[in-house]
């Protein structure tokens, strides 16, 4: 369960990041609303699986999910652009992420 709690750690990540963006700084309340609950969702959730798993691992899985999941938001939602250098950088954070899980 712990790896359960990591993943969704990490996508709720993605979750409250985004929201952190569409509340332009703070101005628009039910993203802010949005991110808050994430964000204390997501920590949970992290401090939980780190009951089992160890502190590096959880931490680099976590953000890693977060990281990638925030790019290709990026992408798709905010029209960021797509570039070699940018996808060789998201490749190598999963591979990462796969390394530690691999290694746990």
């Amino acid at each position: 369960m712990a790896w359960f709690y990591l993943v969704l750690a990490g996508l709720l990540e993605i979750v409250w990041a985004t929201a952190m963006k569409q509340s332009a700084g703070f101005t628009r309340i039910l993203p802010t609303g949005i991110m808050v609950v994430a964000m204390i969702a997501s920590f949970w959730l992290l401090a939980v699986a780190m009951r089992v798993l160890p502190l590096g691992t959880s931490y680099t899985v976590w953000v890693g999910i977060g990281a990638v999941g925030a790019f290709l938001i990026g992408i798709a939602l905010f029209g960021e652009p797509v570039t070699p250098l940018r996808l060789l950088a998201a490749i190598l954070i999963v591979a990462g992420i796969v390394t530690m899980k691999l290694a746990s």
